[in-house]
């Protein structure tokens, strides 16, 4: 237990070393790290509630998300319908009330459109149900219903997608590691650190992106689209910018192209107006059909239509083969590069709102520092004196222990490059108080060892041995509490969580090898008779 070669002695230097060496660029403001030309080096990130920011909780449009799925479905019917042998004619659909309801013109066919609606049905995780409701109505109507189950399952896959495209979103704004989680079923936690004004990032956040290319409905009567009616097939969408001076316009329901097909989109200017725009490229597929729609639409109006509005209705006056666009719709220059910023992340698949809204200024975040890192103080100042007036120069080991170890979670926490939030400067000071345990179980058993008559070399052997066990045992029930506070925890929770588990890996390493090396040394080299602990 005390032979030590210097390998060993040197390797566990080097190791500590390395750590305290890392937690060293997180204490150089950033100013001066550049300036040095330290700022590529590892440094721990400060959390919302200590460096100050933005804290938005979005919640997701249920309701939205509906209309989408049972679109969705529309869609699907008349593909599947179109490719029957031979193909099954049905009526118009009707989307009212939340569910799909059609007429299959042949009787004779309706037990096999039923059966290929049914191959569009999924089943819903593993409660036996599918997400749609196929039944028969009056002999000849077929009725699909979107079940609570289904609605339960595209909510889900609908919030991965959002969470993921939020933080891309905000990534593209430049912000450092910003807290980005789902909370419940259908909202999400985003916070951004340093960021003072969050007019821009709801902005960002709350545009759902959604582009699509429908035609102009040239049949309809102009005079029924002002009171907001369409024909069969068509909606009345708002067309703010309309030359007519009727802010709503009729398009076709079914989207000729999407912003799914597109690969690129960037601020650009017009060549003509030097009026900001966007410019957008499409991939291969999408290329191919923006191409076969204008080659058929020639002299037709065709809408760009974004979150529900429409930007532009221009007249398709030539074919466009290169698989390129411009939208525009006076923009200024930070309008239209958040578009394009919202369009290359992809567009959200359910509209977001902001129902919580926070700013956390720096001057509290300085504060909560200060306040921490003075607690942090007492702390360990009041550890280290306890631990010296109770066993001298094994509480002196104790004490280079428990300064050697804040410095390496520190430096574990730059390297990992971890965010430091207030509750993981409460781990600290918990970290500071419970890294001394192991010492004292260890100096404890040591002393009963002295009172049985050993020497001090074998008392400070079986003092080591003997309390190992027990301080394994204490420290894996100390990770699975951290463990179970960073899985199902909060944020916040997480934060207090990581600095815990990392605290218990390091100071059971400082707590128990480093000062058993001390010790060791010690021991060789002045060979004591006596112990006074």
């Amino acid at each position: 237990m005390l032979d030590f070669p210097r390998w060993k002695i040197l390797s566990i230097t080097i190791t500590l070393a390395i750590g305290v060496l890392l937690s060293f660029p997180s204490f150089i403001p950033e100013s001066l790290s550049a300036r040095w030309g330290l700022s590529g080096l590892p440094r721990i990130n400060l959390g919302l509630d200590l460096s100050g920011g933005s804290h938005l909780m979005l919640e997701a449009d249920t309701t939205d998300l509906a209309k989408q799925n049972i679109d969705r479905m529309e869609e699907s019917v008349r593909t599947e319908m179109r490719r029957a042998d031979p193909p099954i004619a049905i009526g118009d659909i009707s989307t009212t009330g939340g569910r799909l309801s059609f007429f299959v013109r042949d009787g004779a066919q309706l037990d096999a459109a039923v059966e290929r609606i049914r191959t569009l049905t999924q089943p819903s995780g593993m409660t036996g149900q599918r997400d749609w409701n196929v039944a028969v109505v009056d002999s000849t109507r077929i009725v699909l219903t979107p079940t609570e189950a289904g609605l339960a399952q595209a909510t889900d896959a609908a919030m991965q997608v959002a969470t993921e495209v939020v933080r891309k979103r905000i990534d593209e704004m430049g912000t450092r590691e910003p807290n980005i989680v789902r909370q419940g079923s259908d909202r999400i936690l985003v916070q951004v650190p340093g960021l003072q004004d969050p007019a821009a990032l709801k902005a960002l956040l709350g545009r759902t992106a959604k582009l699509e290319f429908k035609l102009v409905d040239l049949t309809a009567d102009p005079a029924a689209v002002a009171q907001g009616r369409a024909p069969v097939g068509s909606e009345v969408l708002a067309y703010p910018e309309s030359p007519t001076g009727v802010p709503l316009i009729a398009v076709q329901r079914r989207a000729m192209l999407s912003g799914d097909e597109l690969i690129d989109a960037k601020l650009s200017y017009n060549s003509q107006t030097n009026e900001p725009v966007v410019s957008i490229t499409f991939n291969s597929e999408g290329g191919r059909k923006f191409a076969r729609v204008t080659q058929e639409n020639v002299g037709k109006p065709f809408a760009m239509i974004l979150d529900g509005k429409v930007l532009s209705a221009p007249n398709i006056n030539e074919p466009i083969l290169g698989g390129q666009a411009q939208i525009s719709g006076r923009f200024t220059t930070d309008s239209a590069n958040q578009l394009a910023i919202a369009l290359r992340s992809g567009k959200l698949p359910v509209a977001l709102k902001v129902v919580e809204e926070r700013t956390v200024g720096p001057e509290l975040g300085a504060d909560s520092i200060r306040a921490g890192t003075l607690a942090s103080a007492i702390a360990a100042v009041a550890v280290i004196i306890f631990m010296l007036i109770s066993y001298g120069r094994f509480g002196f080991y104790a004490d280079m222990a428990v300064v050697i170890n804040v410095f390496v979670i520190l430096g574990i926490m730059a390297l990992l490059n971890g965010t430091l939030t207030l509750p993981g400067i409460a781990g600290f000071v918990l970290t500071i108080g419970t890294a001394v345990d192991a010492n004292v179980l260890i100096n404890e058993r040591i002393r009963e060892e002295l009172r049985r008559g050993r020497s001090p070399t074998q008392a400070v052997e079986h003092g080591y041995k003997e309390a190992s066990r027990t301080i394994f045992e204490a420290n894996v029930t100390h990770a699975i509490a951290g463990g179970i506070m960073f899985v199902l925890g909060s944020a916040q929770v997480k934060g207090f969580a990581v600095v815990l588990l990392l605290g218990i890996a390091t100071s059971v390493f400082t707590a128990v090898v480093f000062t058993r090396m001390m010790v060791s040394t010690w021991l060789r080299r002045a060979r004591p008779t006596t112990l006074n602990i």
